[in-house]
Parts: C-alpha cells; structure tokens; sequence
C-alpha cells in the first residue's frame, strides 16, 4: 500500500485481512475522524485511539465524534474505512515550521524598525 502525505479524503480499497490491518495502522496514525462502515450498514464517525491485532478478535477503539462511550469495534466487523476528517496534522511539517517561523521573525522586524524583508 503507497504512503499518502496527507490522507484526508482517501477511501481506500480493503481486500483481505491484511489489507484491513494496514488500513487501520493508518487511521489510527491519523489526526482526524474517520468514518467506519460495519457488514451491517451502520457508520460511525470518530478518532481511532487504540487497536489490538495481537489478540484472539483483533478490535480497534473509536471516540465517537457525536460523544457518549467510546466504542469497540472488532476487526471482523469492518466493511470500509474512510478518511473523512480534517488531517489535523496536514501542513505541520518542520519545513512549514520553520517557514512561518521566518515570517513570523521578518514581521517582528519590520514592526520594531529593523531591516525590512526583500519583498516588502
């Protein structure tokens, strides 16, 4: 399965057991809720915050975005995933960093009086 950068809006394919899994590992890496379609049609919108695969029905944990318990869902169950949240991780790069660092120090500059930027 190819790495995303980011994988808000992805709806990947799931077609065997191990592909589930590699599924989960990714939304439970994820910063945002995903949406789980169970064999019986319901959905649940929430943030993944524990799986277990290493156990006798491997199940991953839900904080649902509606509130109320969390929910256990069993591996077994899972039809799709989908990456339907906001990435709140996107764009939070050390590279992004560092750039609106940058500006943030030009901007402090500029308004103290010193040397203001090229493009200024």
């Amino acid at each position: 399965m190819a790495e995303r950068s980011s994988r808000e809006g992805w709806i990947p394919e799931i077609t065997d057991g191990d592909a589930l899994a590699a599924v989960i590992e990714q939304a439970f890496d994820y910063r945002g809720d995903v949406t789980i379609e169970t064999r019986d049609g319901a959905r649940r919108v929430g943030y993944v915050y524990n799986r277990r695969r290493d156990v006798t029905a491997p199940f991953i944990q839900v904080l649902l975005a509606a509130g109320g318990e969390p929910e256990t869902i069993a591996y077994a169950e899972i039809q799709s995933i989908a990456f339907t949240g906001r990435d709140t991780a996107a764009g939070n790069s050390y590279a992004a960093w560092l750039t609106r660092k940058q500006a943030g120090s030009a901007a402090a500059d500029v308004s103290s009086g010193g040397t203001p930027p090229p493009d200024a």
